[in-house]
């Protein structure tokens, strides 16, 4: 997992580095796969993944996810970005970025996603 405070008219490709550059913890060895959405079908998202050393899975724009009748497979899932900026919206205090330096804000963000991290392998541990 990681974070970027970027204004909120950058779009996601442009972002794309240095947010690899900020994972958190080292990747194991052997091939690691990145799973992109449509907004990342450019040679930016193409190019990013693989100097990082990963495999690019990049949905094509207009591309649909079909079987072989050529029907949809399954419904459509939120991504787990999406998932994980609801969980954050439940923080009051990053809901509304209030903070006028950039690591104050950052700060909390790690704060938030500790807590969440924490409860889920609390969650975890208990159900074993």
């Amino acid at each position: 997992m990681s974070i970027v405070v970027a204004g909120a008219n950058v779009n996601d490709h442009k972002l794309l580095r240095s947010t690899i550059e900020q994972v958190v913890l080292e990747r194991p060895f052997g091939k690691q796969h990145l799973c992109l959405d449509k907004g990342y079908d450019n040679a930016t998202g193409d190019i990013e993944s693989l100097i990082n050393g990963y495999i690019p899975h990049i949905r094509r724009i207009g591309e649909e996810k079909l079987d072989a009748r050529g029907k949809k497979t399954r419904k459509a899932r939120r991504w787990v970005v999406e998932r994980t900026f609801a969980w954050l919206s439940k923080c009051r205090a990053i809901l509304v970025r209030y903070e006028k330096k950039a690591s104050n804000y950052l700060g909390l963000l790690q704060l938030a996603c500790m807590l969440l991290w924490f409860r889920r392998y609390y969650r975890l541990a208990i159900l074993r």
